[in-house]
């Protein structure tokens, strides 16, 4: 997909949402009021986010609580956000080889290339049943917001603070561009040129994470505070393939 120019209109509209996302500004959030795009694509196809039906990712970490697997599928399926046609992500988080989160995240492009963030369906799990939904939130529903999950031109927001999400109270991720141009080494292989974006809960202290996205695949490597804990990427497939 060729990239299309920012009009003035557009550019405008982004640097609304990023002074509105500044965590000096604002650490409540009272004040978040984004500039919300008019114009969508029909999928996303963001250089660092593309999630086209049929792409899998699955990563594996070692935690305190034993071995992690996270399997992420893009869905043949769409949901109806605010008149926006969104596309369905599935994340499921193993243990041990039992599943202990359940989640569908809904996500859409802007034309200008801007990934949003419309909401989730989390469900937490514990011997087969499910015992919190906390974090589950829809733009639209009790003046829940979305946020930028993916920029179009990430190396053009490297330090800037900016919103994710916003559910107040629930639902308060953040995000910031830490670096560009960095090489990865993953079981999964190595990647070059990738973007580095801090993120963190908003409702939470410390607890922040890394994560290095690769163009095309999309995140490969996630790294909890100081580097130890370590998420990473084991296989990816696409239809594309």
């Amino acid at each position: 997909m060729t990239s299309k120019q920012l009009s003035r209109a557009g550019l405008a509209a982004v640097l609304a949402v990023m002074l509105a996302g500044c965590s000096g500004d604002d650490p409540s959030g009272s004040n978040y009021d984004p500039v919300i795009p008019t114009e969508w694509s029909s999928i996303v196809l963001n250089p660092y986010f593309q999630m086209i039906p049929g792409n899998r990712w699955e990563y594996r970490g070692d935690t305190d609580e034993g071995e992690e697997t996270v399997i992420v599928e893009v869905l043949d399926e769409t949901r109806q956000i605010q008149g926006v046609v969104a596309t369905v992500v599935r994340d499921r988080v193993y243990l041990d080889g039992e599943l202990t989160e359940d989640t569908y995240d809904w996500f859409a492009q802007d034309e200008t290339g801007n990934v949003w963030y419309l909401g989730e369906d989390s469900k937490e799990i514990e011997n087969g049943e499910v015992v919190s939904t906390e974090g589950s939130w829809e733009w639209g529903v009790d003046d829940a917001l979305p946020g930028i999950i993916m920029w179009a031109d990430p190396a053009a927001h490297v330090g800037e603070a900016y919103r994710q999400e916003f559910y107040e109270g629930e639902a308060e991720d953040w995000g910031k561009v830490v670096a560009v141009n960095q090489t990865v080494t993953v079981p999964a292989g190595t990647y070059s040129g990738c973007i580095t974006i801090e993120e963190w809960n908003g409702l939470e202290s410390g607890g922040h994470e890394n994560k290095s996205y690769n163009n095309p695949v999309g995140v490969v490597l996630e790294t909890g505070s100081g580097g130890g804990e370590r998420l990473e990427l084991v296989t990816f497939s696409s239809r594309l393939d």
